[in-house]
């Protein structure tokens, strides 16, 4: 047994799409599905049950496996950049993530879990994943911050050399319809160029940096599961690894492959940002990626072009955008 955590949300329901693509289906799907629509994610997978995240928690604090678990694919968290509650993400971000870690290290379970870009704050300190420098991070957002002391506590306990955590960068694709605000940039530009012909991008507010010319490291969906999917396969490998493409990209950038996969002439103007957001916002994230290849990750990664070239014709432009199972 599988057990994907938020695995009706957009990390999570597309590493359950990749699991069935090496045909794998028993898998348990944990999540807190509510009255969104993330349900829409599993309609196309194949997966063999589904509990409320507060009802898997109790079977892991009572410390015995009754699953089966080959493996714990932990993605389930509050992700929103602009959440206030310091409590909720304390809970559901630190503590939900310590109780699962305890559970897998007693019963000897592969265990997988997603850290954040958000961890690094301004990127004063750089961008490497080397231990010995989580100390020095300062995250920006209460989210990163929730996140980075999971990272601090792995760490301080000594069991980083047992599990994996994964810093994603910025990523986007498929199942991601459901995150509202917090969808990715092109996922909201092709819909925004659907119904104006144009894309508006946040100004910039420092010298260094042109309007549009803001950095980001974007890493695609498919790039990242079969990343995870490597981790499944080499379980001697542990420690936190940046999830990225190791190459920063500004938004004009993006905004131009968006234009080109939808077949359009660039029309890109840029608005005032938020005054909310303005003291708590990323200039530029790269990720190392040296950590990762060095550990003996070798595959080739998605391009911005082909990615948004990939997803916009391959699913937003379709009826039914979702990841699905016989694809592959």
């Amino acid at each position: 047994m599988y057990i994907v955590t938020g695995g009706a949300g957009f990390i999570g329901s597309a590493m359950i799409w990749k699991l069935n693509q090496m045909g794998i289906d028993d898998i348990l799907v944990v999540d807190n599905l509510a009255s969104t629509d993330k349900w829409k994610n599993l309609v196309n997978l194949k997966y063999s049950d589904y509990l409320h995240k507060d009802q898997f928690l109790k079977f892991m604090a009572e410390g015995e496996d009754p699953f089966g678990t080959q493996a714990v694919i932990h993605m389930g968290a509050c992700s929103s950049t602009t959440e206030l509650d310091a409590d909720y993400l304390m809970e559901n971000n630190l503590r939900y993530t310590q109780v699962l870690c305890r559970f897998v290290l007693k019963n000897s379970v592969r265990f997988l879990n997603a850290s954040s870009a958000a961890t690094y704050g301004g990127g004063e300190k750089g961008f490497c994943d080397n231990h010995d420098g989580l100390e020095n991070l300062k995250p920006l957002n209460m989210y990163g911050y929730s996140k980075h002391l999971f990272d601090l506590w792995a760490n301080r306990a000594g069991i980083l050399d047992r599990i994996a955590c994964l810093k994603f960068f910025n990523v986007f694709g498929p199942n991601e319809y459901h995150k509202g605000d917090m969808m990715s940039v092109i996922c909201k530009a092709h819909k925004q160029i659907g119904q104006t012909g144009a894309m508006r991008l946040f100004k910039s507010y420092r010298a260094e940096f042109p309007n549009g010319g803001q950095m980001r490291d974007f890493v695609y969906i498919k790039d990242c599961v079969d990343i995870l999917w490597w981790l499944l396969e080499n379980p001697q490998v542990n420690g936190v690894f940046n999830v990225g493409t190791g190459i920063a990209r500004t938004w004009n950038d993006l905004a131009r492959a968006v234009f080109a996969a939808m077949g359009k002439t660039p029309d890109i103007g840029y608005i005032e940002m938020p005054e909310a957001i303005r003291d708590k916002y990323q200039y530029m994230t790269q990720a190392d990626m040296g950590k990762l290849r060095a550990a003996g990750y070798t595959a080739e990664l998605t391009s911005l072009e082909d990615a948004a070239r990939d997803y916009v014709t391959g699913y937003l432009d379709k009826d039914d955008p979702y990841l699905d199972s016989r694809e592959g």
